[in-house]
């Protein structure tokens, strides 16, 4: 039952994403079609920043999540020996 739900909740979330594109896309050739096209590179950034920031973020994670575990392992390589 949880699948179900998870998958109708996600299908929600994309059909309101879908319909949010559409009014930006208006937009966008609203301003460029009257010579306008500094909004519409200010939301190309935006767009390019919210699609990397994720990565970024998983990125950094990754690697704090790796230098722990080598330090951790080293410490426990360093704890046998000695014991």
């Amino acid at each position: 039952m949880k699948r179900i739900s998870a998958f109708v909740l996600l299908m929600l979330i994309s059909v309101a994403g879908w319909a949010q594109c559409a009014m930006c896309k208006a937009t966008l050739e609203n301003n460029i079609s009257n010579g306008n096209v500094g909004i519409a590179a200010g939301i190309n950034f935006g767009i390019l920043y919210l699609f990397v920031a994720p990565y970024l973020a998983i990125i950094a994670l990754g690697i704090f999540w790796y230098r722990t575990s080598k330090k951790n392992e080293s410490n426990e390589a360093g704890s046998h020996l000695a014991s």
